[in-house]
Parts: structure tokens; C-alpha cells; sequence
């Protein structure tokens, strides 16, 4: 099934082109005025824009021909629609025809999955199982790239029984344990008896460092009892110290504020008979690399023993890969994952991870505080990423 759109200055120079690609069979399928242009609406020109089908059905919105005109000529439009065309709803036929188009082109992704798996490096030769099917679509839609779910199935497959291949439930359990295997993780920050532990949390704007700040700060606190003081960078976004200061009110925390290196420095001093430190710094663009390395010199007073790269679950691949590459010099050691809750699929973390190297300590996945914050477990987001897609 095809449709095209063609636009011409009139509708009968529109007809003319629809004749000449798709033949006087063709069917008009909706109609609608747009302008071309890019100085204003004073400057634009007015046409007129078809949607046109040779494969679909309908009566023919082209008029008889009569009897004085070539046999290759068209006839001017009547004044009003035949009687026929009155109840005609090329509307619902339109959306009638673009659904047809869609199930076809799913049709067509189908049988595109089962021929890439069925090429030259496939574990069997070409044949795929329904199980392996399913669970190579689940893994597609929940945003792992293809190389990357052939190679999981293979190494599923490899070694086990035949009938595993059969077997949804089995298979998908293997190929969760590989995908928790390549997940490096960290165990979430660990506190000494006797030393104090500073940890910086960097990352672009809108992630959602404050509020995670806030989680770390409130459990360390409250359910295991610790000394937690904070140390905020955060002086350029509105509101942030006030934030940040209403959490440490209500959890009674020791606060200091913070915006030169010297400042920093001072601030870490006092607050050296603390468990833990946990530093809040400004968002920055990944882009910006003098903030970046004004930054890292802030840090560098800091002497942070761990900094982790908070990265919102939200963004794309791309985004978040670079993202990772522009704060490494920043020192960081680890990545925490927010905004889980928020996003539609998971897979994009997986080649992230993979990349870069670093190991997760923390995800969130909410706004509640001390809650919606899990320290970070490979088994438990691999599963995760499944049922995102599920």
C-alpha cells in the first residue's frame, strides 16, 4: 500500500500530478490548504496539498470524461459532488488507509527481526524459536541496540539445553543474569567507623542532585544514625540553597554554603568530626568546558573520596554517553541513575555502562524523601529493564 502527498498552487495542477504518477485511477484521499514560506504569513504563497493512493478503493473524485477531450486529458471538476460522492468519509477512509499502512510495516518489522536473526552468526543457522522471538523484540523495545541482543541470545543459547531455546521464562532469566553481568556496580556509599567520608554528587542541570542529596542525607540520618553534614556549590540556580537548607532543617543537619575553592576548603575543615559529608554542586552544561574546570578546581579543595555523576534515566544514549565523557575530568567515580519512574525504556544504560566503565552505586526513581532511592543492584535492573518494556 502506498500514499503520497503531492502540493501544487491549485487543485487542478494538483490533480495533474497525481495523474501523471500514480495513472486517472487513482484515489484522493484527503485535501487541506497549507502556505510555503519562511518570512511571515504576509509572504507566504497559498497551496494546495493532496493525499493521493493507487492501491486504495475509492470512487473516483476525477470527473467523466467527455467526449471532445483526449483520452489523456482530465475534465474540469464539477461545479458540486456527484450524488454518489455526497456520503463519501474520505476522512475516516484516510485513516483507514494509514492504519492498514501501519499494520504492514509492522508486519514487515516482524519478518525483518526473524531474517537478521536468521543470518550467517546466528547459533543455529537460521532458525529462531518463538521464545527467542519474544525475547529479542522485548529487548529491541526496551531500547538495547540489535548487535547487542543478537549477542546476548547467542551467549543465552550457548551452552544450554535445546529446549532452554523453547523455554520464554528460562531464556529470558539467562539472558537477565548476562545483562546484570556487564552492570558493574558499587554497593552505595560505605561509612568507617573512624573516618569521615566526603562524597560529591556533579551532573547537567535538572537531574535531580539536590533531591538525591536529600535521600543520601535522610537515610544516613535517620535510619542508620550517622553524623551527616552538607556542603552546597548550587549558588547560580534560584531557590537551590533554600531547598537544600529546608532539607537540612528538617533533618537536622549541620549546612554550609559555598562559592569559591577557598570557601570550600573551609567548609570541609569544620565539618571534619562528621561520618559523612555530602557536597551539592552546581549543574552544569557538558558543553561548557571552563565551568567544568572550574568545577573540578572546586573539588580539588574538596578532596572528595568519591564523585558520582548523577544522570537522569530520561536522556538519550547520545546524550548521556557525552555527558559522561565531559565530566571525567572532574574525578568522577561512579554514576547514579535518577528519574527511573519517568522513563519509557532502559536499555540506553547498557551500552553507557558498558563504555565508560563506571559502576553504579544509587537509582531513584521518585520525588519522595527519604524514600525513592535504592542502592544500586545489578540483578534487580536488568529485571527492571524487562518489565519497563513489558
Amino acid at each position: 500500500m502506498s500514499i503520497k502527498t503531492y502540493r501544487a498552487k491549485n487543485m487542478r495542477d494538483a490533480l495533474d500530478l497525481i495523474r501523471a504518477d500514480l495513472g486517472p485511477d487513482a484515489a484522493v484521499l484527503h485535501t487541506r490548504d497549507v502556505r510555503r514560506g519562511l518570512l511571515g504569513r504576509f509572504l507566504q504563497s497559498k497551496m494546495v496539498e493532496v493525499a493521493a493512493s493507487a492501491t486504495v478503493h475509492v470512487p473516483s473524485r476525477f470527473a467523466e470524461q467527455t467526449s471532445d477531450r483526449e483520452p489523456d486529458q482530465l475534465s474540469e471538476p464539477a461545479a458540486e459532488p456527484a450524488p454518489s460522492l455526497l456520503g463519501t468519509d474520505y476522512r475516516a477512509r484516510y485513516r483507514e488507509a494509514v492504519r492498514l499502512q501501519s499494520s504492514t510495516e509492522l508486519d514487515d518489522l516482524g519478518a525483518r527481526v526473524k531474517q537478521l536473526y536468521a543470518e550467517p552468526g546466528s547459533p543455529d543457522g537460521g532458525g529462531m524459536p518463538d521464545a527467542c522471538f519474544h525475547a529479542f523484540t522485548d529487548m529491541i523495545e526496551a531500547g538495547i541496540d540489535e548487535a547487542t541482543c543478537r549477542k546476548l541470545l547467542e551467549q543465552a543459547r550457548r551452552g544450554a539445553p535445546d529446549s532452554h531455546a523453547h523455554d520464554y521464562q528460562e531464556l529470558r532469566g539467562r539472558l537477565e543474569r548476562l545483562i546484570a553481568e556487564s552492570l558493574p556496580v558499587t554497593g552505595g556509599i560505605r561509612l568507617a567507623e573512624d573516618a569521615r567520608r566526603v562524597v560529591a554528587l556533579v551532573g547537567p542541570t535538572g537531574v535531580g542532585k539536590t533531591t538525591t542529596i536529600a535521600k543520601l542525607a535522610a537515610n544516613f540520618r535517620l535510619r542508620e544514625h550517622r553524623r551527616v553534614g552538607l556542603v552546597t556549590v548550587d549558588t547560580y540556580r534560584v531557590a537551590a540553597v533554600e531547598q537544600l537548607r529546608t532539607y537540612a532543617d528538617i533533618i537536622d543537619l549541620p549546612m554550609e554554603v559555598v562559592s569559591t575553592p577557598r570557601e570550600m576548603r573551609e567548609a570541609i575543615a569544620r565539618l571534619a568530626d562528621l561520618d559523612l559529608v555530602l557536597v551539592d554542586t552546581a549543574g552544569r552544561s557538558p558543553r561548557d568546558d571552563v565551568k567544568i574546570q572550574e568545577l573540578k578546581s572546586m573539588l580539588g579543595e574538596a578532596q572528595p573520596d568519591e564523585v558520582c555523576l548523577v544522570l537522569s534515566c530520561t536522556s538519550g544514549e547520545r546524550n548521556l554517553a557525552v555527558t559522561a565523557e565531559r565530566f571525567a575530568p572532574a574525578g568522577v567515580t561512579s554514576m547514579i541513575y535518577t528519574k527511573l519512574d519517568e522513563a519509557t525504556s532502559l536499555g540506553h544504560l547498557l551500552p553507557v555502562t558498558q563504555s565508560h566503565g563506571l559502576p553504579i552505586s544509587y537509582l531513584t526513581d521518585g520525588q519522595n524523601v527519604p524514600d525513592d532511592i535504592q542502592v544500586a543492584d545489578s540483578s534487580s535492573l536488568a529485571h527492571r529493564l524487562f518489565e519497563v518494556a513489558a
